[in-house]
């Protein structure tokens, strides 16, 4: 039988795919747990985590095939360690999610090369000295090549065909995901995060913003100690086709495996650049994600992929680092205080100074306690829970709080570096780091020294 490349762009046809296997897996694992009361509890355990992998291999079969915003999500699940599988079989339940993540469905290079040709208005021949039809990486909504470009390789991404439509039935659906998250959440307003992710999703579709984003952001990081973001050229990029220096590295999956000492200094680098770019340059990048780092020979930490990106004014950074700063400094009164005008919580009442401390460490213990910390999927793990999952212990609280939309996409990027980071194992005293942006504090490391010599010149 042969494969159906083509992507599905019916609204219903689409939801009903992912409904389908909902609706499965919740029927097959309801029947695991039937089946559990009589088995003993470690047996109960295997017959639940084989399951879990078992859904996974449907979820990439499933998602894969989709091409669009629902595989973005898959992506995200792909790193993110939800420490739900006993750790005999986490191995083998990652190794399924991510597949997401680095073997996207091929579309065939004809099909590819009517894409390219079209926006160019003329044979590929004529634009690129050669082009190498075979793709060397595959996005969530698009596919990766090489070429030669004035005597140079250079990265050329390319969004599927028709990927556009696919995407925006997945936007009309996000709503129905909305409303479900709502009877778990009270405290979100579906249409004013719909209206933000639905934003940051559709700019996702358009390469010549995306080249406009990565531009902005290598003209910030050039020339930095460990940070480099490649040129873009603008002339090559299109609405569907963005051209840019090729670079080369070692994958995440690569270099996590190395020693310690290394894995702490990359670790430090990936934190580095995501919260420096959001509260430093009030832009970031909206998917931390393993696929989108390389290291370099010489050192460097390349970052790729600028399609979910983030702009926030100065005073959304300063809300932020003044919450922050107001637990770390126990200030729990002012806190309720500050929270409540901004919108996060309806009804300050329900606070006492005491427990609003205790919510917020759970969740930012990691970077706003003064320890050092090895960070761990565990870790991450329980950050996730304490923030969004029934099990939470602020599950209560949660109901009289919200999310105001220009906040939606810098705590995105929290969790997601949380959960990249975790996945190298790397320790620091992160706090001591963060500070350097929520107080002004002078460095406390090697890269933070750095780092702050590079910003002096700059200014």
């Amino acid at each position: 039988m042969a494969r159906d490349d083509r992507i599905p762009t019916s609204r219903w046809a689409r939801a009903a795919k992912v409904g389908r296997l909902a609706a499965t897996q919740g029927a097959k694992q309801a029947g695991t747990r039937a089946m559990n009361l009589t088995r003993d509890e470690k047996a109960s355990q295997d017959a639940m985590a084989r399951r879990q992998i078992e859904t996974a291999k449907q979820i990439v079969a499933a998602l894969g095939t989709m091409k669009g915003a629902a595989m973005k999500l898959g992506q995200v699940m792909s790193f993110l360690d939800v420490g739900l599988v006993p750790e005999e079989f986490r191995e083998e339940f990652q190794a399924e999610l991510a597949k997401l993540r680095d073997a996207a469905p091929k579309v065939s290079f004809k099909d590819m090369k009517k894409v390219l040709e079209q926006e160019y208005g003329e044979k590929l021949d004529d634009v690129f000295e050669s082009f190498d039809p075979a793709p060397i990486a595959a996005a969530s909504i698009g596919q990766v090549y090489r070429a030669r470009y004035d005597g140079k390789d250079v990265a050329v991404k390319v969004q599927y065909p028709g990927v556009n439509n696919a995407v925006r039935s997945d936007m009309q659906n996000l709503g129905m995901i909305l409303r479900l998250m709502k009877a778990v959440a009270p405290g979100l307003d579906p249409q004013e995060l719909g209206a933000e992710i639905r934003g940051r999703i559709e700019e996702e579709l358009d390469y010549e913003l995306e080249a406009q984003n990565q531009r902005t952001l290598a003209r910030i990081y050039k020339g930095h100690p460990f940070i480099f973001i490649p040129d873009v050229y603008t002339a090559l990029s299109h609405e569907r086709v963005i051209v840019s220096e090729f670079v080369t590295g070692r994958k995440f999956d690569e270099f996590k495996t190395c020693p310690e000492a290394e894995r702490d200094r990359l670790g430090e680098i990936i934190f580095r650049f995501y919260f420096g770019s959001m509260y430093r340059h009030h832009q970031f990048s909206g998917d931390p994600h393993p696929g989108n780092c390389l290291l370099q020979d010489d050192g460097r930490m390349a970052f790729l992929d600028f399609g979910l990106f983030k702009r926030i004014s100065p005073e959304v950074a300063e809300y932020e680092l003044q919450t922050q700063r107001l637990g770390i400094d126990g200030k729990g009164e002012e806190l309720i205080e500050f929270l409540h005008k901004g919108g996060w919580l309806g009804q300050p009442e329900y606070y006492d100074p005491e427990s609003i401390l205790e919510q917020f460490h759970d969740l930012t213990g990691w970077y706003t306690l003064d320890a050092t910390m090895t960070l761990t999927p565990e870790i991450a793990t329980e950050v996730m829970i304490q923030m969004s999952d029934p099990r939470s212990r602020w599950w209560g609280k949660m109901r009289h709080e919200t999310l105001p939309p220009d906040h939606l996409f810098g705590r995105r990027l929290e969790m997601l570096t949380l959960a990249v980071i975790s996945q190298l194992r790397a320790t620091a005293n992160w706090h001591r780091i963060a500070r350097e942006w929520i107080y002004g504090d002078e460095p406390v490391t090697e890269l933070g020294r750095q780092e702050a010599e590079f910003l002096a010149a700059r200014r």
